[in-house]
């Protein structure tokens, strides 16, 4: 059974950090893309960052380069997003998702496409004061 857990959700002010984590179970991890996205009610879900499990490729959005960082612990078949400068912008629902991206595949793994994404966690509240 697949699970992907996130965790390190909360509340912060405006300049703060909060590191987000999303625990993978129940599928092998390596040749996965997963990614963060995040969604604000009555918005579409949008992509944050991800990273390619096989080697550790990174993708950023423009809403999140520079302040935000995604990594990987692969022991712990975790992958994590820091948080930095935080701004009341980045308020929403962060979702963890993930799909099988084999070695030689064609595109690349980014969070740009929902449609591609066949695991998803339950999601974590982030929530920013000014």
């Amino acid at each position: 059974q697949v699970q992907l857990v996130e965790s390190g959700g909360g509340s912060v002010q405006a300049g703060g950090s909060l590191r987000l984590s999303c625990a993978a179970s129940g599928f092998p991890y390596s040749s996965y893309c997963m990614a963060w996205f995040r969604q604000v009610p009555g918005k579409e879900r949008e992509g944050v960052a991800s990273i390619y499990t096989r080697g550790g490729s990174t993708y950023y959005a423009d809403s999140g380069k520079g302040r935000f960082t995604i990594s990987q612990d692969n022991a712990k078949n975790t992958v994590s997003l820091q948080m930095n400068s935080l701004k009341p912008e980045d308020t929403a629902m962060y979702y963890c998702a993930a799909h099988f991206f084999p070695p030689g595949a064609p595109g690349s793994c980014e969070a740009s496409s929902v449609s591609e994404y066949v695991y998803w966690g339950q999601g974590t509240q982030v929530t920013v004061s000014s």
